[in-house]
């Protein structure tokens, strides 16, 4: 059976009892293991799910409010070169025009957190996209990977929209780095995935090949563990330290993101094509996998955190 993600994501945030903890209350290793776990399970379910927590985690830092029930919600804050959207504020009312890419759970999503344009700045909107100023395009992604999303286009004209928080104020604040390694959490979850089928071969049959290509995996797996309970220690204790979590993040980002993609490569050589033609869940995670790596800006990243990392830092030095 295919898994609808979208119906499934809104079904994991509003029945039973989601307590995830709060990034930087003391418990955020939490966090992060159940958006890994999300992402074992389903790459695409998790990565909506792990939007509509992220948007709860803003919404409660910035406006001390939370998402209200029977509610799927995204984050929308791709900025690509296409007209972005305008905010405007008309008799006390703000409003959003243009459209807005790579929405993720576009047709789905009963709200999200917008960024539009304020002038030169940027700012962050709550927009309830279930008014008449809101339409939904799901045309223009053909891939495969994280088709299940339903990422789209949302064309605003003159939505009703509230205003998150002053300008600039959604990305200069700490939490915006602690939900971008919640996304590397996910990428690690997902890395977990793919990797599922090289462990459960070597059960199968006794290859020193394969043996050394597993062992190989199996570190690199709970290197990523290590990497995200030590930032998870580091996010409780100092929660407001934005210059922290920043450098954090690209620290963490970018070791998850080269711990997934060695994950793919090693389960590719040590399987050969066979479950990449054969077995479609896996083929499917891998594709997913893939394509939610490159939410990294790579190598750019890396530019940004040697310039943090300038001067030396004293601990390297010791």
């Amino acid at each position: 059976m295919i898994i609808n993600a979208t119906e499934l994501a809104f079904r994991i945030v509003n029945q039973g009892s989601l307590d995830v903890p709060l990034p930087g209350r003391g418990d955020t290793a939490t966090r992060f293991r159940t958006l890994a776990d999300f992402c074992h399970r389903d790459i695409a379910v998790g990565s909506l799910v792990e939007a509509h927590l992220d948007a709860d985690a803003i919404l409660e830092e910035i406006a001390g409010e939370r998402v209200g029930p029977a509610q799927l919600w995204g984050v929308w804050a791709a900025q690509p070169s296409q007209t972005p959207v305008m905010a405007t504020r008309n008799a006390g009312v703000w409003e959003l025009t243009g459209a807005k890419h790579w929405c993720s759970g576009v047709v789905a999503c009963s709200h999200a957190l917008v960024t539009a344009d304020v002038g030169d700045e940027h700012q962050l909107f709550a927009v309830d996209l279930r008014q008449a100023g809101v339409r939904a395009e799901r045309g223009g992604w053909v891939a495969t990977g994280m088709r299940a999303t339903e990422t789209g286009t949302a064309l605003f004209d003159r939505a009703v929209a509230r205003p998150v928080g002053e300008p600039g104020e959604y990305v200069n604040r700490p939490g915006f780095w602690h939900g971008g390694i919640g996304v590397a959490a996910c990428w690690l979850g997902g890395a977990r995935k793919v990797a599922g089928p090289l462990f459960a071969a070597v059960g199968e049959r006794d290859d020193d090949l394969m043996l050394m290509h597993l062992g190989a995996v199996d570190a690199l797996l709970a290197q990523g563990r290590a990497l995200l309970e030590q930032a998870a220690v580091s996010i409780d204790a100092a929660p407001k330290d934005e210059c922290a979590a920043r450098r954090l993040a690209f620290r963490v980002r970018w070791g998850v993101e080269q711990i997934a993609t060695a994950v793919i490569d090693r389960v590719a050589r040590a399987l050969g094509p066979e479950p990449l033609v054969g077995n479609r869940n896996h083929a499917q995670a891998v594709s997913d996998l893939s394509v939610y790596l490159r939410e990294s800006d790579a190598d750019r990243d890396l530019v940004t955190l040697g310039r943090l990392a300038t001067p030396i830092p004293t601990e390297i030095l010791r």
